[in-house]
């Protein structure tokens, strides 16, 4: 199991690397993570809910994915509420301090769903959440020490060194912890390193004096991560503007963003300029694009929208002629109106939209999750995606559908064709339809395939940690 001194140590990319590094020497290797807190979900194979980076580690595994290698999925939906998926379904909804309470009841379907994920491999790589020195949640834990103790479950340490502190983060991880919690830590590893490794030799010799810990390896930065597809809202503060490029696309960043790794295949576009808008700015008025991503939380991020003045942009964008594509929340941000008469979002049940497109969206109980095979209405060309949303949309607009979801219509267009709104995440993965989009605003050129980019990634990802992890460990590991 890798634990992290903190959140956004790289345990994600770690734990992929380690799949796909194991894969490749022939292992049944599965990913594992007891609880994950993200909106970027993914639909697994046996059609359920989990995060997007268990299905990112189960592709590195060269394994279908499951709801059982993510049994228990947080998806924010306020500043201290979240939805629980429990073993890829609804739960129910709760507040932390309620989901502190809800953790031992929950912890039956951690265990059962580690037994399956377990049954027919031969490694389980498990990842961590935060920090096992969070010791303020240590009772009733499902996430780090409390599922590693239960399961008896060998423990690395994963310090993100780029970030500063890494000593004092080991070193006081391993002074915080109980005797019992401490013992399962069997070694540590230093991430995202830049530059001569050797200058850290007395950093380890430090860490071996405090703890007695044995160091691992220390990983460079791995630049092969950078193609993987983003996990949470983290990685949002930290994505610099891309190179100026002949299409500037613009995505304002609201407080409940979802599955924005849709958008992912275009940041490697070299001749599109990807620009996140933060709180504060503008939307750029030489654009040529807009994108409204997903939401948790469509009334609330619709509210934040016009409260940042963007509804005002978008519009000022419509009238220069410029485009705009909705994906799922932001699909129904697009419309006339959004109900939700049974306060499933919160506690504001009705709200104007944007009026861009003739539609309305009413918001429902049942949750649609599901792969989906699909085409586009406009290009003509397949897709296939996935589908996570509440809500139905009707409305003249969806006379003309963006496009034909497992045999049926989805989405919508307005009438001039330059906006449009779909149910469909994944739109942009397809490199037929990225190309052609991509030809409708005048740049043409082949478009590398995006799935294979993301397969050579892992594949660079695990080469790197074979070079950089102590061989003793690794064999130790894979079982050389």
């Amino acid at each position: 199991m890798l634990q992290g001194t903190g959140s956004d140590v790289g345990k994600t990319v770690l734990v992929a690397g380690l799949c796909r590094l194991a894969a490749n020497r022939g292992l049944k290797v599965r990913p594992f993570k007891p609880q994950n807190m993200s909106n970027n979900a993914a639909v697994s194979d046996d059609g359920g809910e989990i995060g997007r980076a268990q299905w990112l580690q189960s592709l590195a595994a060269r394994t279908p994915s499951s709801v059982h290698m993510n049994p228990v999925l947080l998806k924010p939906q306020s500043e201290n509420g979240s939805q629980i998926i429990v073993q890829g379904r609804v739960f129910g909804q709760a507040k932390g301090r309620d989901y502190q309470r809800l953790k031992p009841q929950l912890l039956s379907s951690v265990l059962e769903s580690f037994a399956r994920v377990s049954e027919d491999a031969d490694l389980v790589i498990v990842e961590g959440a935060g920090s096992p020195a969070e010791i303020n949640l240590r009772a009733g834990d499902i996430a780090n020490m409390g599922f590693a103790t239960r399961v008896n479950v060998p423990v690395v340490l994963v310090g993100d060194i780029d970030r500063g502190g890494v000593i004092a983060s080991l070193v006081g991880t391993h002074a915080i912890l109980t005797e019992e919690d401490r013992r399962m830590i069997s070694g540590y590893i230093i991430n995202k390193f830049r530059g001569d490794v050797s200058l850290f030799d007395d950093g380890i010799a430090s860490i071996r004096a405090f703890t007695g810990w044995p160091c691992f390896g220390v990983v460079p930065w791995l630049k092969a991560a950078g193609r993987l597809p983003a996990e949470d809202s983290v990685v949002l503060e930290r994505l610099a503007k891309g190179p100026a490029g002949a299409l500037k696309i613009a995505v304002p960043v609201l407080p409940r963003i979802a599955n924005f790794d849709d958008l992912d295949p275009l940041r490697t576009e070299p001749d599109i300029e990807l620009v996140f808008v933060r709180s504060g700015e503008r939307l750029p008025g030489d654009a040529g694009l807009i994108i409204l991503p997903g939401s948790k939380s469509t009334i609330s991020d619709l509210s934040d929208l016009r409260a940042q003045g963007w509804d005002r942009d978008l519009a000022a964008h419509v009238r220069r002629g410029g485009r705009v594509i909705g994906i799922c929340g932001g699909y129904q941000m697009l419309g006339q109106r959004v109900r939700d008469p049974l306060g499933i979002e919160g506690a504001v049940t009705d709200i104007e939209g944007l009026g861009l497109l003739d539609v309305d969206t009413e918001m429902a109980p049942e949750k649609t999750v599901r792969n989906s095979s699909a085409r586009s209405c406009q290009y003509e060309v397949p897709l296939s995606g996935y589908q996570i949303h509440l809500g139905i949309t009707r409305g003249t607009d969806c006379e003309r559908p963006a496009v034909i979801v497992d045999g049926l219509p989805d989405g919508a267009v307005s009438a001039d064709g330059r906006i449009m709104g779909t149910y469909l995440h994944g739109l942009f993965g397809s490199d037929a339809y990225r190309a052609r989009l991509l030809e409708s605003f005048g740049l043409s050129g082949e478009r590398a395939n995006y799935r294979q980019s993301v397969d050579q990634a892992l594949d660079e990802v695990a080469g790197e940690l074979e070079h950089a992890l102590d061989e003793r460990f690794l064999a130790g590991l894979l079982g050389d």
